[in-house]
């Protein structure tokens, strides 16, 4: 029987996808002459180690910065002075969504930040004399508390959800488990590969992470059990051509990020918890907040989550993984078998913490903003 507040769930048949033509690159600026100076520094990106992802996100800001110019027959990079960038900024500022919000905050940084290095480039490159966007003011980011917090009764009734009676919902909780026990980002859960996952162990490998950065973290014992039942029992019915992903979809391709957040955000919708974007965050940030609660220090955390300079007064501290993992069986409130007698200390209230809120909000921030764009 339902409880109170709860949604039926409903299941569709993956039917095999159908082959057509991938939807069309949009090629209206192409001609446009700053594009030619955009694709030039997006090459250089790639030649100075910037992840796939960046440049990406970077063409879309930059994008959106000559359609500005076009519609102001701006076609020269020497037409762009600090002026015309202020006029920008503030454009950002007032535009409007479709369904009347502003531009976020986070959203403002992220459309102008790509600018500013845009331009030093132009600079360093000789094809403008100086840089326009060098005294440009970049948004304040505010330090705010999260905005969403999930209980562990929230997390324990999302997990609840995927009933693990069939192969497609056994890889749903396998993939719930993992995101809520490592507090992996959206973009790290579909890169990971079988042999990524040593569950004897108990680690993960993360292989470039955001940043280029690889880290191994610890993985609990519950959520190991369901990955191990998933490789045993689920994983060999979806697969349709051999690769070594850890996560697959409905058709046996690797999962996408697009389709972890999918997932994220519908078993949330049946356990009656509303949020539009930025769901797969929720569980990482579940995962830190959890971890803290029960007596965690904000170092372990620190490295669990990839964070390598979490605060401009705190530096960095390296762990050993053997003790990362004692420290994660200990505070991590998903385990295998459960002792009554745990005690619960009380949250952290450090700088520290504060810190990793901050850090944490304005992940969430960057993780909405890339699922708006995966659904535009």
């Amino acid at each position: 029987m339902p409880r109170k507040g709860q949604r039926l769930k409903y299941r569709k048949t993956a039917w095999p996808k159908s082959k057509g033509n991938a939807p069309a690159r949009d090629t209206t600026f192409d001609n446009h002459p700053l594009t030619a100076y955009v694709n030039a520094h997006l090459e250089w990106l790639l030649v100075a180690g910037y992840a796939q992802d960046t440049v990406r996100t970077r063409r879309l800001a930059l994008k959106r910065l000559i359609s500005w110019c076009d519609e102001r027959a701006l076609r020269d990079p020497k037409d762009i002075t600090k002026p015309i960038l202020d006029r920008y900024q503030r454009h950002l500022f007032y535009y409007r969504k479709p369904d009347g919000r502003p531009i976020s905050l986070g959203g403002q940084l992220g459309y102008l930040a790509p600018i500013k290095l845009f331009f030093k480039w132009l600079t360093r490159e000789n094809h403008i004399l100086y840089n326009p966007a060098s005294e440009m003011q970049l948004p304040r980011q505010p330090k705010h508390l999260p905005r969403h917090i999930l209980s562990v009764q929230d997390v324990e009734a999302i997990l609840a959800e995927a009933d693990a009676k069939t192969p497609q919902t056994l890889r749903d909780r396998a993939l719930l488990e993992t995101l809520y026990s490592t507090g992996l980002r959206r973009m790290e859960l579909p890169g990971l590969r079988i042999y990524d996952v040593d569950l004897t162990r108990r680690l993960v490998n993360v292989i470039e992470g955001k940043g280029g950065r690889d880290r191994v973290i610890p993985i609990g014992k519950r959520a190991a059990a369901w990955v191990d039942k998933y490789l045993v029992e689920s994983r060999p019915q979806l697969m349709v051509a051999d690769h070594e992903y850890l996560f697959v979809n409905d058709y046996g391709e690797p999962a996408s990020p697009v389709f972890v957040a999918a997932k994220v955000k519908r078993y949330m919708m049946f356990a009656s918890i509303e949020k539009k974007t930025g769901s797969c965050h929720l569980l990482r940030h579940a995962c830190a907040t959890h971890m803290l609660d029960n007596g965690a220090d904000i170092r372990f955390i620190q490295a669990m989550l990839g964070h390598a300079d979490i605060s401009t007064t705190q530096i960095y501290t390296h762990v050993a993984i053997d003790k990362l993992r004692e420290i994660h069986d200990a505070t991590h409130p998903a385990k295998l078998t459960r002792n009554k007698d745990e005690s619960k200390s009380n949250a952290q209230t450090s700088d520290a913490t504060r810190a990793l809120f901050d850090v944490l909000a304005a992940e969430s921030d960057e993780d909405e903003s890339a699922e708006a764009d995966a659904d535009a």
